[in-house]
């Protein structure tokens, strides 16, 4: 087998790896697609089974997926490279088997969406899933795509969200987290407005995002 190929199969799949055994989906595909464009970039091994046996590919209709998936299922298209791989099905010798190897590339136009069913998706890449960003997110990568400067305001809003995040360190969900807030205020936080907030703090390092329990907290920075 390709020794670099053979590096990367035993590292298994990871933040930055996916093994896909074969692609019938493009859309589907597309969440991948998505996901390591939004975070690090990555790799797929796209005829390598989960237990990193391989496969093999038919490498023409893996690719011309790969290309719907990135260009018709995406928005905005993202930067994929792709490699093609012979290897060979025993040690020495046997039947050659094709593996393609799809580099995404991190976006600098987030957040990059996923078209499923009409809608518009965009995922983050944690561990080795695909999971839909959160709102936060998307006003982080709102706020990025602007021009830069944004104070922090000081107003009572931001104070009730901080003191709220430091006295839950180990986070809330979003909705626990407004309602949590709301009451030091002493009157609802707009949703829209903290959402904004959150993102801000996030960006200033007063805050941080954590995946857990299969979703997002809220947690004061460390």
């Amino acid at each position: 087998m390709n020794r670099g190929l053979q590096d990367m199969i035993a590292q298994g799949e990871h933040q930055q790896q996916d093994f896909k055994y074969k692609i019938t989906d493009a859309p589907k595909l597309a969440r991948s697609v998505s996901a390591f464009a939004n975070t690090d970039g990555g790799r797929l091994l796209i005829g390598v089974r989960d237990d990193g046996s391989i496969h093999g590919v038919r490498s023409e209709e893996e690719i011309f997926m790969m290309h719907a998936a990135a260009c018709k299922y995406c928005t905005p298209v993202p930067t994929i490279k792709f490699e093609t791989l012979h290897v060979p099905t025993e040690p020495h010798g046997g039947h050659l088997r094709t593996v393609v190897i799809c580099t995404i590339l991190p976006s600098d136009q987030r957040p990059v969406m996923a078209l499923e069913d009409d809608r518009h998706t965009a995922y983050i890449r944690v561990a080795d899933e695909n999971i839909v960003a959160s709102p936060v997110h998307l006003a982080i990568w709102r706020q990025e795509a602007r021009l830069r400067g944004e104070a922090y305001a000081d107003s009572p809003e931001e104070h009730a969200l901080l003191n709220c995040l430091n006295q839950h360190p180990k986070g809330l969900p979003l909705n626990a987290l407004l309602k949590a807030a709301g009451a030091i205020n002493e009157r609802p936080l707009p949703r829209p407005l903290a959402i904004t907030l959150l993102a801000r703090f996030v960006r200033f390092g007063l805050a941080r995002i954590l995946r857990s329990d299969q979703q997002w907290l809220f947690l004061p920075a460390e």
